[in-house]
């Protein structure tokens, strides 16, 4: 079984003449022992609720992943096995979620698969406190990992494993591929951590020096780790490209195909004598998996049809999340809280104005798991009624503590596991060092909604550390991730909801420290909010259009009135999302931005974006370089972002 995962791996990267055998062919014993005697699965149905969780957090190693998935019987042939790393092939050289049926998380950027792995299990250790009877236990998996040196070196391992101690995840298990080599060679030259010793400081439970290359005492060790009360870290000793005589144990075979001369030593090293891509019958027979997976999830779903006729309310609501369905009732409490805020007409931070977005919609979505990065107080995303979760209490809110990248990765862990939208929270200026979840969490088009506050040099005396110049700019430049950044109540609240209603992929929400006015609407400009971008004041035979964002949204239309006591007649548009107006049909656009009327925009950001809108005959009010330290008001009137140089910006495009 284990020499089945090294043919198929150096023959694909061989064929391909790419890829990384050393970690399939290394770790193909643990695989042979969590696959064939503990994951509970089944490859007809890749989405059971109940399953056992797999993620590859090395995920260079996805020809491992690739045969695991060929040979246990989901929907991966072996022509996808010979299309490794091949365009439009359902085999990439990362594991890719939605592209490889039996992949749970796209991995590749290191320690983030272990980070996605945290999220899962504390969904499921959620979900279980919240839907789990004491006649019935409906939510009841683990979470595996397989993980290596690279993964333990990220320090955003650090961060989430360190959390998955604290809370106690003791349904997660995580087995690491200890063989001393990295792409650079031997690791005692850069990495000599105890990671035992690192790992039991997290609260872990720890199995040490484990031959990871014997099914009997890899098996012994996960039998063993099912029992413990925390999480576990099964450190397994293994042989880099254990099998090919002249390559093995060292970094050779990391990254690079072995070549023939060393496939055909190696095959009759292992004693395998099959030609590439062949598997002989016995083997399919000993790894298949359908059988025993059409029989574990039988008895599971007898289970949940009697927990269905005892608590049919619950069982509607569990079915209802997993799905990712939204409660019908949303659109509805969504149309009263904007209604209110028209009504109230606040004058508020926009921090604030998404809290009391959050309050209204966690009347209405269980599903809703907040938290924020250590900065609960200052990012509001609390809520009257949340529940702190801690080791020994569920809950709805986590603090993550001062961990701004693993937060972010844990939530996209949170999303891909099921049952839960998660959000959470830092100051604008830290989504730096989430940045590379962010982008994952668009890659794979999941609902995680990213919380950002104190999105400008409004911040104040903080001071340009704190103070975010160019991070919406790019923050706009990943793609599938859509930004919002809201002027006022209303404009918060319908960001919020439609960042709730997308299912196709992450949003972010951009909020102001400081106090923004509320904007006078009618009825269509407040639909309009959802495309992107809207006409929020117009005027006869316009000359030039003003776009603005967030808190620049108040000064673009005092400097409208100023023209307009001058002669100048204005169009105001408020662009709360970009990449949302962007998507609209060209008629809407034209009629929003049409074309040949001279335009200025104005943000207080870097100034590069905006000329996509303006056009090079356009105008920019921006900031290109960073802020200083001092309060707000004489920061935006240190930096420009005053009437006067708006007004003076929009006569000069009309000169």
């Amino acid at each position: 079984m284990a020499n089945a995962i090294r043919a198929l791996a150096m023959d694909a990267v061989q064929k391909a003449n790419s890829g990384h055998p050393g970690m399939p062919m290394g770790m193909a014993e643990i695989a042979v022992a969590l696959w064939s005697k503990h994951l509970r699965h089944n490859p007809a149905n890749s989405r059971w609720i109940n399953r056992d969780r797999f993620v590859i957090s090395n995920g260079h190693g996805s020809m491992l992943q690739y045969a695991l998935l060929h040979l246990a019987g989901y929907d991966l042939s072996m022509d996808e096995i010979r299309n490794f790393r091949q365009l439009h092939s359902k085999t990439p050289g990362h594991p890719e979620y939605e592209i490889t049926e039996g992949v749970e998380t796209t991995t590749g950027p290191l320690g983030q698969g272990i980070s996605n792995a945290v999220g899962m299990a504390l969904a499921e250790k959620l979900l279980a406190a919240e839907f789990n009877k004491p006649d019935f236990t409906v939510v009841d998996h683990h979470t595996y990992v397989f993980l290596g040196d690279g993964c333990l070196m990220e320090g955003i391992s650090h961060e989430t494993c360190s959390l998955a101690g604290t809370l106690r995840l003791s349904k997660l298990i995580a087995l690491y591929d200890d063989n001393g080599i990295s792409i650079d060679g031997k690791v005692d030259g850069w990495f000599t951590d105890d990671t035992p010793k690192r790992f039991e400081s997290y609260g872990w439970n720890v199995i040490r020096n484990v031959d990871g290359h014997d099914v009997a005492a890899v098996d012994a060790a996960i039998a063993s780790a099912k029992t413990a009360d925390r999480p576990t870290l099964i450190c397994c000793k293994t042989v880099i490209g254990k099998g090919a005589p002249n390559m093995q144990g060292s970094d050779k075979v990391h990254g690079a195909a072995l070549g023939d001369k060393e496939i055909a030593a190696t095959r009759q090293a292992i004693g395998w004598d099959y030609p590439p891509f062949e598997i002989p019958a016995d083997v399919y027979q000993a790894w298949d998996a359908k059988e025993a997976g059409r029989a574990v999830e039988g008895e599971w779903n007898k289970l949940f049809a009697a927990y269905s006729e005892r608590y049919p309310r619950e069982a509607g609501e569990l079915q209802r999340r997993m799905k990712g369905e939204l409660p019908g009732n949303l659109d509805a409490a969504m149309d009263a809280y904007i209604a209110a805020c028209l009504e109230k007409k606040e004058t508020i931070a926009t921090r604030k104005a998404s809290q009391n977005a959050i309050q209204a919609l966690a009347l209405v979505l269980p599903e809703f798991l907040g938290g924020s990065a250590d900065l609960t107080g200052s990012n509001l995303t609390n809520w009257k009624e949340c529940v702190a979760v801690r080791s020994e209490q569920a809950g709805n809110h986590i603090n993550y503590g001062v961990r701004e990248f693993g937060m972010s990765a844990i939530m996209n862990g949170i999303a891909l596991h099921g049952g839960y939208l998660p959000f959470g929270a830092t100051f604008l200026t830290f989504s730096d060092y989430s940045r590379n979840a962010l982008r994952m969490a668009a890659l794979m088009k999941i609902r995680s909604l990213f919380v950002f506050t104190h999105d400008s040099i409004g911040l104040g005396e903080d001071g340009p550390t704190h103070q975010s110049v160019e991070h919406i700019s790019s923050l706009r430049l990943i793609p599938n991730l859509d930004n919002w950044r809201p002027c006022d109540t209303v404009e918060s609240a319908v960001a919020w909801r439609e960042a709730v209603k997308r299912r196709n992929g992450p949003s972010t929400l951009i909020f102001s420290r400081q106090n923004l006015p509320y904007m006078e609407r009618d009825a269509q400009q407040v639909g309009d909010i959802a495309r992107g971008g809207y006409v929020l004041r117009d005027a006869a035979d316009a000359k030039a259009a003003i776009i603005a964002t967030g808190s620049e949204v108040e000064l673009a239309v005092k400097a409208a009135e100023a023209l307009a006591q001058q002669g100048v007649a204005v169009r105001v548009v408020s662009m709360p999302s970009t990449d949302v107006f962007d998507r609209q049909d060209a008629a809407y656009k034209a009629s929003v931005l049409p074309k040949g009327l001279p335009r200025v925009a104005v943000e207080a950001g870097v100034t590069d974006f905006w000329y996509k809108y303006v056009g090079l005959e356009g105008k920019v009010v921006g900031i290109d370089t960073f802020g200083e330290s001092a309060p707000a008001g004489v920061l935006f009137k240190h930096f420009g972002f005053t009437t006067e140089n708006v007004v003076a910006a929009v006569k000069s495009v009309l000169a």
